[in-house]
């Protein structure tokens, strides 16, 4: 289906439910204008909105505002559209929504959970509950690929990363389900129309999520202060530098959803993906071990599990032709960039052995670039080792169930066979 450009509201929640072929056709056809659109807000109703914001979609002008973040700033917020209400910001205001020097101070205490020391001793987490998983999967047969198998690892790597109990993980992946699915029915029960009766249920759901995950951090902080276990929590909160118990509850649920999100879809895509290209599954299955690397680039590059981040524009600029001003907001569409022709030849072909691949799924260059990038190789690295290795038949056996969403490239469930 044809496209045109003059047919895209990306801020109408039902152009995210369109097929995923017709969306990127759409982007296709925004990168084809002289100039990034402009596109107007919703009115949200308790939280308000702006006049809108301007599309960026092409590879370049992705990348160019994701290094200069003085002129395209993450304050007040980049994972919000609309400027997030004070009372959000205590749960959802991580680092992510902060410039240098917060942003570098943080960076710094939470870049403890990614040293090498901490990534070695994680890989023995990593595959022990890879293990554990798939173990259960062979014993319950094939079913949702996504509840059995994808969403369960990232939940269970970084809970043990943080310490937190086995018995509580269910809770954080439900917590953490309503948090990124909060206009999906599925997670919240509620239909995505925007009147003042579903967004005030929807962000009682939210709000009882965040504080949820926050409070469990929080909690455990405060007893690993001066009592330290080894875990990354104790990490946290110890040495010359650590994190408040509210800076702990934020980038607790920052890495948990997050990091679980895109993993889990990496993961849940990556098997589609290659179920419907079986000659690509044959030549990593073929060399698992020197082809794995490109095979998870691709398939985030492919599919894209965070779509957009929001930047504010701090002075004025020009880029590609359009001039902006100060208070002005750009999203930057990272599942467009990384289909951009210019950069990616053929980019609506699937292909492990792609190279170069210079793909903006983990964001782009710059000092938001994703800090668990390498964690989440690994554990897609892991999974798909094990499955491939205990399971070598394991197929997907229709089609995804897809999050509704304009933030998140999510795969809610997946029928499998092996």
């Amino acid at each position: 289906m044809t496209v045109s450009a003059t047919d895209v509201d990306l801020s109408e929640i039902l152009f995210w439910a369109r097929p995923q072929a017709e969306r990127m056709e759409a982007f296709k056809r925004l990168r084809e204008l002289d100039r990034p659109v402009f596109v107007h807000e919703n009115k949200i109703p308790f939280v308000g909105h702006g006049p809108g914001y301007r599309a960026l979609v092409r590879h370049a002008d992705v990348s160019e505002a994701s290094r200069n973040a003085g002129v395209f700033s993450s304050e007040p917020t980049a994972n919000s559209v609309v400027d997030m209400p004070r009372w959000m910001a205590v749960y959802f205001g991580s680092m992510i929504n902060m410039d240098d020097p917060r942003h570098a101070r943080l960076r710094r205490i939470v870049s403890r959970a990614f040293t090498p020391r901490v990534l070695s001793k994680m890989e023995e987490d990593l595959q022990r509950a890879a293990t554990r998983i798939v173990d259960e999967a062979l014993a319950e047969g094939s079913g949702d690929f996504v509840t059995q198998i994808a969403a369960r690892l990232p939940v269970q790597v970084i809970c043990d990363m943080m310490g937190i109990p086995p018995e509580l993980h269910p809770r954080v992946l439900r917590a953490t389900n309503i948090i990124l699915g909060n206009a999906d029915s599925e997670y919240t029960g509620i239909a995505p129309e925007l009147n003042r009766w579903n967004v005030g249920r929807g962000l009682v759901k939210l709000m009882a999520a965040g504080r949820e995950l926050n409070r469990l951090a929080a909690r455990l902080g405060r007893r690993r202060r001066g009592d330290s276990t080894g875990d990354l929590t104790s990490m946290l909160v110890n040495g010359e530098e650590s994190l408040t118990p509210q800076e702990l509850g934020s980038f607790f649920i920052l890495l948990v959803v997050a990091g679980s999100e895109t993993t889990r879809n990496a993961i849940s895509h990556g098997l589609k993906l290659l179920t419907d290209h079986p000659a690509q599954r044959e030549l990593l299955v073929g060399d698992f071990d020197g082809r794995i690397p490109g095979a998870v680039d691709e398939i985030i590059r492919y599919s894209t599990p965070v779509i957009q981040f929001r930047r504010t524009v701090t002075r004025e600029h020009e880029m590609n032709g359009q001039v902006y001003q100060k208070g002005d907001k750009v999203l930057l569409f990272y599942n467009s960039a990384n289909r951009d022709e210019t950069v990616f030849a053929d980019p609506d072909v699937f292909d492990i052995t792609r190279h170069p691949n210079p793909h903006v799924g983990f964001g782009g260059p710059g000092p938001h670039y994703c800090l668990g990038a390498h964690l989440a190789r690994r554990e897609v690295t892991v999974m798909f080792r094990e499955l491939f290795t205990r399971m070598p038949a394991i197929r997907a056996a229709g089609e995804p169930s897809y999050l509704l969403s304009n933030f998140i490239n999510g795969v809610k469930h997946l029928p499998y066979t092996t």
